[in-house]
């Protein structure tokens, strides 16, 4: 009975010494550091050795803070530039804790720290983007336009104004003034960059027909040199239509015109055979020509005309 009992005392003493061991001890890792607390009081610096480190059980606390550069995504924000365009602003940043007591004293954890940088960050943006033009805030330098054929004809190029700041000094003006501010938490800002802009609805129904119209222009141009080409694509038709008709009119009437002294001739060569048989031909022709079952002729009895129906009556 004795025995079972010093055995039960031995398990409790040995648990309770485990509970205590497992409260005292704290391991920090390479990705760790490690402010510990008394009461809710940072009690000392931070710790940044990795390893196994022990604080006073129940009463001190060991408060985990990452030693990882930390993201920090930004709402869109609607920001009026310098020339009155409304646009929205989307922002991101990298930020680290490199304080870890002033972080813990004035922000607390990762949550508070965000949303103290909305606040930093958003300001500085709001701050810096009223300060410039959009051309400023959406360009980074003065590289020239790589324009196709049909929009190097508008010449709009030359319509876009050079800028003096560009969107990457814009970000690291923010960048600078904003790192500033953070430091006072125990927060290094490392980067910060613009992730996108976007016209308001109102400002971007402008541009949208502003690019419309530029469209129309280009398709205007398009059709002005397509109804200049089909003028002379049919201008030449015709000019080569005329050439083929007076070519084929010239070819025809080489062809009549010999044709017509071929006949001449062979008519002349029959005529000198036989001239009396060929006017006989030529009038017996002519009668088939003139006559028919109502025409009516009134001649002479000394004709030319009648003379050869003349003989034929006093051959009956």
């Amino acid at each position: 009975m004795k025995s079972t009992t010093r055995n039960i005392l031995l398990a409790l003493g040995l648990l309770v010494i485990l509970i205590v061991l497992t409260d005292a001890l704290y391991i920090v890792s390479e990705t760790n550091q490690v402010i510990i607390t008394q009461f809710g009081e940072p009690i000392g610096g931070a710790i940044t050795e990795p390893g196994l480190h022990i604080k006073v059980p129940f009463i001190q606390k060991a408060n985990y803070f990452e030693k990882r550069w930390l993201e920090w995504d930004g709402d869109a924000n609607q920001i009026p530039t310098k020339d009155k365009k409304y646009i929205w602003v989307d922002t991101y940043a990298r930020w680290r804790i490199k304080d870890p007591l002033v972080f813990f004293q004035r922000v607390r954890d990762e949550r508070g720290a965000q949303s103290r940088l909305d606040d930093i960050i958003d300001g500085e943006t709001r701050n810096a983007i009223a300060n410039f033009d959009l051309i400023e805030i959406v360009r980074s330098s003065n590289r020239k336009f790589e324009l196709t054929e049909d929009l190097a004809k508008l010449d709009i190029a030359s319509s876009v104004p050079e800028i003096h700041v560009g969107r990457e000094k814009i970000a690291r003006l923010i960048l600078e003034k904003a790192s500033k501010i953070t430091l006072e938490f125990g927060v290094e800002l490392k980067d910060v960059r613009i992730k996108r802009v976007n016209y308001v609805e109102e400002v971007q129904k402008k541009v949208f027909d502003r690019m419309i119209a530029e469209r129309k222009r280009i398709a205007s141009l398009y059709r002005s040199e397509g109804d200049g080409k089909s003028a002379e694509i049919r201008g030449q038709k015709e000019r080569e239509l005329k050439k083929i008709t007076s070519e084929a009119y010239r070819q025809a009437q080489e062809i009549m015109g010999k044709a017509d002294a071929e006949a001449t001739r062979i008519y002349a060569q029959a005529y000198n055979l036989d001239p009396e048989f060929y006017q006989f031909m030529k009038t017996l022709e002519v009668y088939r020509q003139t006559f028919d079952a109502e025409t009516w002729l009134i001649l002479s009895t000394d004709s030319e005309f009648f003379k050869y129906l003349k003989r034929s009556s006093k051959i009956r």
